[in-house]
């Protein structure tokens, strides 16, 4: 059956950190739907780059799409204020806790591990990476990330939780999440198709 994975795009997002992870996927034949978080399906990413969304975040829940029953995973992509804006978004704040409980592959780079996961504590015991400097948000005392603990790898696999650090690392954060959803070496596969 085929890899069904969402990703929210958000005003602000990182355009490399969201459409590397769309490319790479659908390559891989793994089903993709970029979310737009908010009322238009056009967003505008960091860096000025508009792009539009395969459906909107509150239709996908208006049609009773926006269920963790139905997807493999879900990607976070970075950038500012695209992460704040997802992070401040109850459809899509609700949707990672759904998925989280479910046991679905979470996956978040950049500003996302700390400004998305990390308020929902779904980096508690864990073992992340993130955008230099972000980890401290995670880290900071009275933090409910008990036990979370920072790496400066380029992409991290702790269970179902994928982190990565930037746009730098976006191809191989792609290329973990292909392993995670169809086996080992199938990300790098690609990863060598596009001469990463």
């Amino acid at each position: 059956m085929q890899k069904k994975v969402l990703v929210f795009l958000a005003e602000g997002f990182e355009e490399v950190e969201a459409i590397t992870p769309i490319d790479y996927l659908r390559r891989a034949g793994i089903d993709v739907t970029s979310a737009a978080i908010g009322v238009s399906i056009a967003v505008t990413g960091s860096h000025g780059i508009k792009i539009s969304a395969d459906s909107i975040l509150s239709q996908l829940k208006g049609d009773g799409l926006l269920d963790a029953s139905a997807w493999d995973a879900v990607i976070v992509p970075g950038g500012l204020p695209g992460a704040d804006n997802i992070a401040a978004s109850n459809e899509a704040c609700s949707f990672l806790l759904e998925m989280s409980k479910a046991g679905k592959f979470i996956c978040a780079i950049c500003a996302a591990p700390a400004r998305v996961l990390a308020p929902l504590n779904l980096l508690k015991g864990r073992i992340f990476t993130c955008f230099p400097g972000e980890e401290a948000k995670v880290l900071a005392p009275g933090s409910n990330n008990t036990g979370a603990v920072w790496k400066e790898d380029r992409v991290i696999v702790d269970r179902n939780i994928v982190t990565s650090r930037g746009a730098g690392t976006a191809g191989e954060f792609s290329s973990a999440i292909i392993d995670q959803l169809l086996g080992e070496g199938e990300g790098k596969k690609i990863a060598d198709r596009v001469l990463l």
